[in-house]
């Protein structure tokens, strides 16, 4: 019996002058980056959690905490990978990952398809590019995300496993 099972995650983080802009590992023309301890992959951030999440393994701050100097600004797309050995060690299969972008500025859409060959590379090709969906909204300039103070990311993920639960 393959037992299905539905993870969120969410993530924000605010803009800082003289960083680079990264999400879902692409590396985004904008006048500000993300500030963070890692490099603020705000998207890949909340991908890891809603795949934590239902599988019981515990969040992005337990296991990359910004208090170990080892994570300083890593690559986000090392963490997933690193996530994604984890889940499939432990038994599981990611069957799709569906994240929403928010935020007035810069336009996500030009970016998707190369986040997802990006994403899709940090999970070994096993979970394949249309079975991650990617897409920005704007706010309407409207809250922190509209005023261009920050990026925030909503994410869930389905996975699966042959575990009774």
């Amino acid at each position: 019996m393959t037992n299905l099972k539905i993870g969120n995650g969410f993530d924000v983080h605010a803009f800082e002058q003289g960083r680079d802009l990264i999400l879902g590992g692409v590396k985004i023309p904008h006048e500000k980056g993300l500030a963070g301890h890692s490099d603020a992959d705000v998207l890949t951030h909340a991908i890891i959690d809603s795949l934590l999440s239902p599988a019981n393994l515990g969040d992005i701050g337990k296991l990359f905490p910004d208090t170990d100097p080892s994570f300083k600004n890593i690559s986000s797309i090392l963490l997933l990978e690193k996530v994604y050995e984890k889940l499939t060690t432990a038994g599981y299969k990611i069957i799709n990952i569906d994240s929403v972008i928010i935020c007035d500025k810069p336009k996500i859409a030009p970016y998707t398809e190369l986040m997802k060959e990006k994403l899709t590379a940090a999970m070994k090709k096993e979970v394949l590019p249309e079975d991650i969906g990617i897409k920005g909204k704007t706010t309407e300039r409207l809250g922190f995300t509209g005023r261009g103070e920050g990026i925030a990311v909503y994410t869930v993920s389905l996975i699966s496993t042959n575990k009774k639960f």
